[in-house]
């Protein structure tokens, strides 16, 4: 009878398994100098860290994408500073060259399973001193199965503030 290969997050299957999913916060703003800042501020001293951004502009409007390391926190403050949002679910998903997890190997591996990808921008984190994307795609679930199944590591919450490898809360662990 033939076992079913493992990987170190266990076995070689979809089933069962569900992507760290983290929600990126589209705000819509005037397009109007100093707006920008505005938002920065909103999250400015609070205990989370914004983690990506994406700036899509237009004549009168911009639409800022943010993903911070902890989107409960962040939706009550876009509350209570009154800015109009909507949230979406997005992968994020490390680019590592050593290990051929390059940005065409993600691209490919995402087309091959027949996944388009709407929109993607980087991070501003490097959880594990590697580049990042944050990856939209019309099928969220299946495409973090299919990049889980072909080894690629997908990033939550917990790897993008103070819980990430090499932090703390007071800024980056000296192993001096």
């Amino acid at each position: 009878m033939a076992q079913t290969p493992t990987t170190p997050t266990g076995p070689i299957t979809t089933r069962g398994y569900e992507a760290p999913m983290n929600t990126q916060f589209s705000v819509f703003l005037s397009n109007r100098v100093g707006k920008m800042l505005e938002l920065v501020n909103v999250f400015d001293g609070h205990a989370l860290k914004l983690a990506a951004m994406s700036v899509v502009d237009s004549a009168d409007h911009a639409v800022i994408r943010v993903v911070t390391s902890r989107a409960e926190l962040a939706r009550r403050l876009l509350k209570r500073h009154e800015l109009p949002f909507s949230e979406a679910d997005v992968l994020l998903v490390e680019i590592d060259e050593a290990r051929h997890h390059t940005l065409a190997d993600m691209c490919a591996t995402l087309l091959e399973a027949e996944i388009n990808i709407l929109y993607s921008y980087p991070l501003l984190v490097r959880p594990h001193g590697l580049p990042a994307l944050a990856v939209c795609t019309d099928d969220q679930i299946l495409a973090g199965q299919v990049l889980r199944r072909k080894l690629f590591t997908l990033l939550g919450e917990n790897d993008l503030g103070e819980n990430a490898t090499g932090s703390s809360p007071s800024g980056p662990i000296n192993h001096n």
